[in-house]
């Protein structure tokens, strides 16, 4: 599956634009056109219960938005990629995905492009309903980023979050569909971590002999991966943690100095928020400083 068409929602807040330069390189992979999107809220623009809005005012930071636009979208047609511009008035969440499948895009980019203080958490409530919902592949853009490491603070910029991601596995058909959005982005990606956890549980239950199997297992399993992306001109190398599996996908991807997390998002399987708080694709979004890319 190629990234041919993206849909990027914007409030212009700080660092939006640089967001969404680290989307550019991603012309070498086939990308044509970005969607770009705002939505006005109704409470922007006196909305009342059956009173409508006002449409002057609506209008008028319509026409704002897309003066903004315009001069991204001459980025974009200097490198030449197209672009088209939605703005509606309406309830955020809803007419970002709206937009999403009218326009048939193959990647939504979301997420707060900068986080430096407040509460560790690289992901809002927009974000958190947008995951929750999306039938897309979804990247939870984290350009510059505050976290904690060893006792120390340190600041991230993550300026090309395709060229060396990692992917957390999981032998399922939807990590075939990540596969072949990886296979995809063969003209931006310099190497893929492909990784599997062996879980606290796996080596409470199982004896040394045992787990010996299990990882031997694992080991060959993840190699195939690797076969198979090298066989499409993708170099790959396989990783296996053992423990917490968010804090060992954490623990690799730092090591590897990876520029990416991609995950299955596993959240549109889950009813209940309290499952879905826990689902490894809301866990890895919100706790990881790297950019994060759910794969439905």
């Amino acid at each position: 599956m190629a990234i041919e068409k993206i849909l990027f929602p914007s409030r212009f807040r700080e660092l939006a634009y640089e967001s969404l330069e680290t989307l550019f390189p991603l012309k070498n992979a086939g990308l044509k056109e970005v969607v770009f999107c705002h939505v006005i809220s109704r409470e922007d623009v006196g909305f009342v219960p059956y009173g409508g809005y006002l449409k002057e005012e609506a209008n008028k930071l319509r026409e704002e938005a897309v003066i903004r636009f315009a001069d991204w979208q001459k980025s974009l047609s200097e490198r030449g990629i197209g672009s088209k511009v939605i703005v509606n008035v309406g309830e955020t969440v809803h007419e970002i995905l709206k937009a999403a499948e009218a326009e048939k895009v193959d990647l939504l980019v979301i997420g707060r492009k900068k986080r430096v203080d407040g509460p560790a958490t690289f992901i809002g409530s927009y974000a958190h309903k947008i995951i929750t919902r999306s039938k897309f592949p979804t990247l939870v853009s984290k350009y510059m980023v505050q976290y904690n490491d060893q006792d120390a603070t340190l600041t991230k910029i993550n300026r090309a979050p395709f060229e060396m991601p990692l992917f957390a596995a999981d032998w399922t058909e939807r990590s075939g569909r990540v596969l072949d959005v990886i296979a995809s982005l063969k003209g931006v990606i310099r190497k893929v971590f492909l990784f599997y956890n062996i879980d606290e549980r796996t080596l409470e239950k199982s004896a040394e002999s045992e787990i010996d199997l299990i990882r031997e297992n694992i080991a060959e399993k993840l190699q195939d991966y690797c076969d198979r992306l090298k066989a499409r001109g993708i170099e790959a190398e396989p990783h296996i943690g053992a423990g917490g599996m968010l804090d060992e996908m954490i623990r690799v991807s730092r090591e590897r100095k990876a520029s990416m997390i991609i995950v299955g998002n596993t959240s549109k399987d889950r009813l209940l928020s309290n499952i879905l708080d826990r689902s490894l694709s809301y866990q890895v979004s919100k706790v990881s400083e790297l950019p994060t890319l759910l794969v439905p």
